[in-house]
């Protein structure tokens, strides 16, 4: 399998956890539905489709933005707003996909400096636990 394929893939599957954790926080009544099989339904298909426009800038100019930590946290809370109207539009839509799309962004940003360098921070932080 060629690299930017192997590439694309792990973009996928990083860009599929963030919104659907966000998501998840994000609908109203996640805490009293964390059990529900819709709720769990909304949020992967919010996931889905972010994750399949993260894959799809990766054809365009705009993937430039992935390299750099504060556009990629951009770009990935705009994509799971968009992701999150899609997923399930109603009367209250649109303030609930932005704040799902700011969590997102968020999530990524955090993400960032926690797995970055083989999570050498997340390490560093186990070893002073376990001692």
């Amino acid at each position: 399998m060629p690299l930017d394929w192997k590439r694309r893939i792990r973009l996928f599957v990083q860009r599929f956890w963030q919104p659907t954790s966000a998501c998840m926080t994000c609908m109203p009544g996640s805490w009293s539905n964390i059990m529900s099989a819709a709720h769990w339904a909304l949020a992967f298909k919010t996931g889905l489709f972010t994750g399949l426009l993260a894959v799809l800038l990766t054809f365009t100019p705009l993937a430039k933005l992935y390299s750099n930590r504060y556009g990629n946290a951009l770009v990935m809370g705009a994509l799971s707003a968009i992701g999150d109207a899609y997923s399930h539009p109603s009367h209250y839509a649109f303030p609930e996909a932005l704040l799902t799309g700011t969590v997102s962004g968020l999530i990524t940003l955090a993400a960032s400096f926690l797995f970055e360098d083989r999570a050498r921070r997340l390490r560093a932080a186990w070893k002073r636990l376990a001692g």
